[in-house]
């Protein structure tokens, strides 16, 4: 099996640096203006643009025969992976999963390239290579430390420090390129620091039904609702300026319900969903149904412009399962919770039985129409008995309207 080589606008080399040197005086800065301000930073600068600007493309499916896919129809999967720490599971998922497997295309986030919680893999290039799939992966962040919460703890070291979002396909990736969104919440400030910004990755596939364009989207966590839906129009109009095709979004939206862009707004949030909306109330209604309240403006903004989703969806099956008992969960959410909201964390939790499931992954299309049954696929482990990711994958098989 060989690769197309990437062009050099595309070229894996783009993301070749030797940043690392610089990371211990630029964690010394508690923001990204006094970051940007300072001289080792106007040093590295052109190389950190490099990075945050590159989207690298490669090809290693061997064939274009359209017998690999029905010739009117598309499959899809959108999968957050949690960077690609349980590689070999993923891998044996998308490989043998009956419901992810032989897929035309795949958007995936959280990939990894050179972190020392993912085994220091370039998660995109090797997941393509195994796979035989083309592949874009487009750079978000550089990662100045080797994670939050149990990834802080992992032995060794980063070695390329690069996170980023991916798109795989049996066929041709076209006019490839990525959409930077804004940032909710300053980047430097806070236990885990990072360079960067979230980005759409956006391309045209040339499939045996018909061009049609793809767009892999992560939306913040950590910042408010209306940031979310600003982040998501910035995608929308930036697609209205393409020419038509029909499309599908798919990806990690985070339409967690609440505004995170502080733990103070976070917990606030949290009480009003158990004193006043009702933690099982929330639970039941809000949480698996995020556009029916806290979520609807962006969803309503989704629909005024033409976009799909209810029907792409296993609608209001969660794809994030909280369990307070998980101690990995509860050391990552204390890096940014206060220790005193814990006990009333716990409380409210066991209302509801300690655990909760939210819809965080969704797709949503324009000039396309579904071919089935969307699916939510969950429970999704390696031989061990370790999940594979925190969220659970979603597929979509659609055709072009006619």
């Amino acid at each position: 099996m060989t690769a197309t080589p990437p062009t050099s606008e595309h070229s894996v080399s783009l993301l070749d640096h030797n940043l690392n040197q610089y990371f211990d005086e630029l964690l010394k800065f508690n923001s990204i203006e006094e970051t940007q301000k300072s001289a080792v930073y106007q040093k590295i600068k052109p190389t950190v643009e490099r990075i945050l600007k590159a989207v690298v493309c490669e090809a290693f499916s061997e064939t274009l025969d359209s017998r690999l896919s029905t010739p009117d129809s598309v499959s899809s999967v959108a999968w957050n992976i949690e960077r690609g720490c349980v590689f070999e599971g993923i891998l044996d998922a998308l490989k043998n999963h009956d419901d992810l497997k032989e897929k035309d295309l795949y958007l995936l986030t959280e990939l990894d390239y050179g972190m020392a919680r993912s085994g220091n893999r370039f998660v995109a290039q090797e997941l393509a290579k195994k796979l035989r799939l083309n592949y874009a992966f487009a750079p978000v962040y550089i990662a100045l430390q080797k994670g939050s919460g149990v990834e802080a703890m992992m032995e060794g070291e980063n070695t390329t420090s690069i996170h980023g979002l991916a798109m795989f396909s049996k066929y041709p990736l076209k006019n490839v390129h990525a959409v930077d969104l804004p940032n909710g919440k300053d980047k430097m400030w806070g236990k885990e620091k990072r360079l960067g910004y979230l980005r759409a990755l956006v391309a045209d596939i040339e499939h045996p039904a018909g061009y049609l364009r793809a767009v892999t989207m992560h939306l913040d966590a950590h910042c408010s609702r209306q940031h979310r839906q600003k982040q998501l129009q910035i995608i929308l109009d930036h697609l209205e300026t393409l020419p038509e095709l029909p499309t599908i979004i798919g990806g990690d939206w985070n339409t967690s319900t609440f505004n995170s862009q502080t733990s103070t707004h976070a917990i606030f949030g949290y009480w009003w969903r158990v004193c006043i909306t009702g933690i099982r109330n929330t639970a039941r209604n809000h949480f698996p149904h995020p556009d029916r309240h806290f979520e609807r403006p962006m969803f309503a903004h989704l629909e005024s412009r033409g976009w799909e989703y209810k029907s792409f969806n296993e609608y209001g099956i969660g794809t994030l399962h909280y369990d307070m008992d998980s101690i990995e969960k509860n050391t990552n959410l204390r890096d940014w919770v206060p220790a005193w909201c814990f006990p009333f964390i716990f409380w409210a939790a066991k209302q509801v039985g300690g655990k909760v499931s939210v819809r965080l992954d969704w797709f949503t299309g324009k000039g396309i129409e579904m071919i089935g049954k969307p699916k939510t696929v969950g429970n999704l482990k390696n031989e061990q008995g370790v999940p594979l990711s925190d969220h659970d994958a979603i597929s979509l098989c659609f055709k072009s309207k006619k």
